[in-house]
């Protein structure tokens, strides 16, 4: 089979890989040269989603051999980044490369096999570690495949799951899988916002001037000291605050499919509800319920709006 993919048959292929922010940093590299330089020398097409997303979305399309020589130059950079970061280790001793693909999940039954038989012929000839997600990733009908091993057997896997997909197209309508802007809690601290990514806290500076100018628009002074509190403090005092907006602004305030009230919601922390139309009245009611300081945020996005 992979005699095929390499020789005669020369289809077009389309990879999706799914990946952190800093991986993505350094395969775009400094000025986008490493990137591009991927890009002249396989002659595959190398799309990056767009956005700060904790995770983005690497695509490679193209003939099959383009998309391999990407492919490899993508894990020999990983590989490398791995053994910069543990420069006395021993190629043994590092840890393996890790890569996600991102396939539609009619697809993924016949990569697993009856009784899994599949997945692990490909697990035993390949030397590589295979695992495919039980869930579909959020908003999507794709699930994430993700595999570890040394950067041959990755290429080798990879290309016995390629064979696997051609012979059996998904089935139905796709829902890609678009990786979502860090929507993670935000923390505030001594006038400081913070979002947190892992163990880390990372400042935000917009989030902390937005904080503060809510703090102005607002009647409760801010709170001084390492006290802080989060928009997401469950022991600060629940209230109530209700707004009338009128019928003909309440669409910008709630976006297309409700995006942009949901986004207020969660940068505020506050929970937000509009009120159904009443005959005869041209406002609407809206209810926001949370902690005065959720409150506050959630009014002065609105009123942003």
């Amino acid at each position: 089979d992979t005699g095929v993919i390499e020789g005669g048959l020369n289809v077009t292929l389309t990879i999706r890989l799914l990946m952190h922010g800093k991986e993505v940093g350094s395969i775009i590299g400094k000025k986008g040269e490493s990137v591009k330089k991927m890009r002249e020398e396989s002659g595959a097409r190398i799309n990056i989603s767009e956005g700060n997303c904790p995770e983005r979305i690497i695509t490679l399309a193209g003939p099959t051999n383009a998309i391999f020589k990407a492919f490899a130059m993508i894990i020999d950079k990983l590989e490398e980044d791995i053994s910069s970061s543990m420069p006395n280790s021993t190629a043994a001793s590092r840890p393996p490369v890790t890569l996600r693909l991102v396939v539609p999940a009619s697809q993924c039954g016949s990569l697993i096999g009856k009784g899994g038989c599949k997945i692990k012929e490909i697990r035993e000839s390949t030397g590589a570690q295979v695992q495919v997600a039980g869930d579909m990733l959020p908003n999507s009908t794709e699930r994430a495949i993700t595999i570890a091993g040394i950067p041959q057997s990755i290429i080798e896997c990879v290309k016995q799951i390629c064979v696997v997909m051609l012979e059996s197209p998904p089935k139905g309508v796709t829902i890609p899988y678009r990786p979502k802007p860090s929507s993670s809690p935000v923390l505030f601290a001594g006038g400081q916002a913070y979002t947190i990514q892992g163990q880390y806290a990372i400042p935000q500076p917009d989030l902390t001037k937005l904080h503060q100018l809510a703090m102005q628009q607002s009647h409760f002074p801010m709170s001084h000291g390492n006290t802080g509190f989060s928009g997401l403090d469950a022991s600060a005092q629940t209230t109530s605050h209700e707004l009338t907006i009128p019928n003909d602004l309440i669409g910008c305030i709630i976006g297309r499919q409700g995006a942009k009230i949901n986004e207020i919601r969660q940068m505020s922390g506050a929970q937000i509800k509009i009120a159904n139309p009443v005959e005869g009245s041209t406002d609407r009611q809206v209810t926001i319920t949370g902690s005065a300081a959720s409150i506050s945020l959630a009014q002065y996005l609105i009123n942003v709006r």
